[in-house]
């Protein structure tokens, strides 16, 4: 059995634990599975699988749109125990996908062909009331449609994407590549056999496809062409569209999200911009899991981590579409570190709920409470020949071994390394929102990046990542002039919101670096577009400290 085969061999079971598990049990036997074509507006014919209960209808329904041939068996497994539960399922395979006509281009055809299959759900009449349903592109299927809902349509779950596609490919113009470059492979529409690592440092990127993958991406190219958030490009067509969807929804949503999913940042934008009479009866749920709902912290099998997508989505759908009841707004998140979860009316907390705790870099290589008054620098050289592999991460998707918090190395365990670790905490610190660390650095090269990842060290030495980032001197800021070699600049790495405790007697660690691939694409150290860089340099880098340049971990703290 490949490695593949028993990963999904182990997902089905974890799902068919999940739907015995939660507090549903079934109640009536599955039929048998149905297929058909529905015809969208342009005459292309998609397939639509169909399951219903062996137990006269009309059913409440679940609609799924899904792109993945991979997930046939999933989608047989979740059409089986949706059945037992009273729900009929409609999964409709998208365009070129599967068995589906036409000819396959990701995101933009969703929309109009998403459309089309709810126009035909209103005419079948053992169709009762509408659930969206969806994880990954699946959520995105349901996002391009949440606000031309029909009728029927009652709710939707949307799990692990959000409507800032900008945020989803890039952190201050340092690509996703592990999330973007892989899925862009395996997702050509042809088969790609080209090694990912390889193909993720290509030299220019911007022609990996003809060069590696047997066949020029378009669509790919134009996501690596645009690396700044306030192109054009992320506010026009069908991204532009996407960003606006939110403030239009028509239904509530619940919308479920982990600490380790590379689509958090996005997720939370999304949350944050419906509008006001449907965020009233939404629900925002934040767990800790990565993108495939599993436990992404290593050595730690917390008691209360509820790593689980179903129970929570048949929470939702037995409320919104079996008891026809609008939820009450409520914002459900988990405290890594502390094992519990807790509500809130809002997120973000107000402001007044929580304040800032500094941890200034000091040249011994330690966080200090205060900024020291004397200057002092450290130094390294970089070199994207050799870049720092990624340990642990939250904006992965195909190295799967690296998702999460993962179990460090020893401080300082690179040259290009530089460690700054705290003395132990006295008391609890709870850490609840978006976590920035200030530098003020130079280097020698025209641009670069500089990276943190923030670490919890356990009392016996053990440190794990619960937050990494970057930010690169061209794009720290939408204003920024050229960089000069040579001058001080100020940049802020800006990491995804989390709640987290640091408990007493722990110390709190951070590396610094400029590069964590393939979290991030390598930085070739050229200015100009990096998709186009053909060539890399190395960069001799230097971070300030003190005085007039105090180089700090900003810490959003609850009381």
């Amino acid at each position: 059995m490949s490695d593949t085969d028993d990963f999904m061999t182990r997902y089905l079971a974890n799902i068919t634990k999940q739907y015995e598990s939660s507090r549903f049990p079934a109640e009536c036997e599955p039929g048998e599975r149905e297929t058909t074509k529905v015809a969208c507006r342009d005459g292309v014919e998609l397939t639509v699988d169909i399951y219903k209960p062996a137990v006269p209808g009309p059913w409440p329904t679940i609609v799924v749109r899904c792109p993945y041939p991979q997930q046939v068996e999933q989608w047989k497994l979740h059409g089986d125990q949706l059945n037992r539960r009273g729900y009929a399922l409609v999964c409709q395979w998208c365009r070129g996908t599967y068995t589906s006509g036409g000819v396959w281009e990701p995101n933009v055809n969703e929309r109009n062909d998403g459309a089309d299959l709810l126009a035909w759900c209103e005419e079948q009449e053992w169709i009762d009331v509408i659930g969206l349903w969806g994880t990954s592109y699946l959520s995105l299927t349901c996002w391009t449609v949440a606000d031309i809902t029909t009728p029927k349509v009652a709710s939707i779950c949307a799990n692990h994407y959000g409507t800032d596609r900008f945020s989803s490919a890039y952190q201050k113009g340092a690509f996703r590549c592990d999330v973007l470059t892989a899925w862009a492979m395996q997702n050509a529409g042809h088969p790609v056999s080209a090694d990912y690592l390889e193909s993720a440092r290509h030299l220019p990127q911007m022609t990996v496809d003809e060069d590696m993958w047997g066949g020029r991406l378009d669509w790919y190219r134009d996501w690596i062409s645009h690396p700044q958030g306030d192109d054009s490009y992320w506010d026009e067509g069908f991204w532009g569209l996407l960003k606006q969807i939110p403030s239009r929804v028509k239904v509530p949503m619940f919308i479920h999200e982990g600490w380790f999913d590379h689509h958090l940042g996005s997720a939370l934008t999304g949350y944050e911009s419906l509008n006001d009479d449907v965020k009233r009866h939404s629900w925002l749920r934040i767990g800790c899991w990565n993108h495939y709902f599993l436990n992404p912290l290593e050595g730690l099998e917390p008691e209360h981590l509820d790593a689980t997508e179903v129970p929570a989505a048949l929470e939702w759908f037995d409320l919104t579409l079996k008891r026809r009841q609008t939820p009450e707004r409520k914002v459900e998140y988990y405290e890594v570190g502390d094992d519990s979860w807790h509500t809130a009316d809002s997120w973000p907390l107000p402001a007044g709920d929580t304040g800032t705790v500094g941890l200034y870099l000091a040249a011994d290589g330690h966080l200090v409470t205060e900024a020291p008054k004397e200057p002092a620098s450290a130094e390294y050289d970089y070199d994207p020949t050799d870049p720092v592999m990624t340990r642990g991460g939250e904006a992965l998707l195909t190295t799967m071994d690296e998702i999460g918090a993962r179990i460090q190395p020893e401080a300082n365990w690179r040259d290009d390394v530089i460690t700054f670790e705290s003395e132990p905490l006295d008391h609890d610190l709870h850490i609840q929102g978006g976590i920035s660390v200030e530098l003020y650095v130079s280097s020698s090269a025209p641009d670069t990046a500089f990276t943190a990842k923030l670490m919890c060290v356990d009392p016996d030495g053990t440190a794990r990542n619960y937050r990494t980032s970057i930010t690169t001197i061209g794009l720290d800021a939408p204003d920024a002039a050229p960089y000069v070699p040579g001058e001080t600049r100020r940049v802020t790495i800006d990491m995804w919101d989390i709640c987290w405790k640091v408990p007493a007697g722990s110390r709190i660690r951070c590396d610094i670096s400029s590069s964590d691939f393939p979290q991030y694409a390598v930085h070739t150290n050229h200015a100009g577009l990096w998709s186009e860089q053909t060539d890399t340099q190395v960069a001799h880098q230097t971070i300030h400290m003190g005085a007039d340049r105090p180089s700090a971990i900003m810490l959003p703290v609850r009381g």
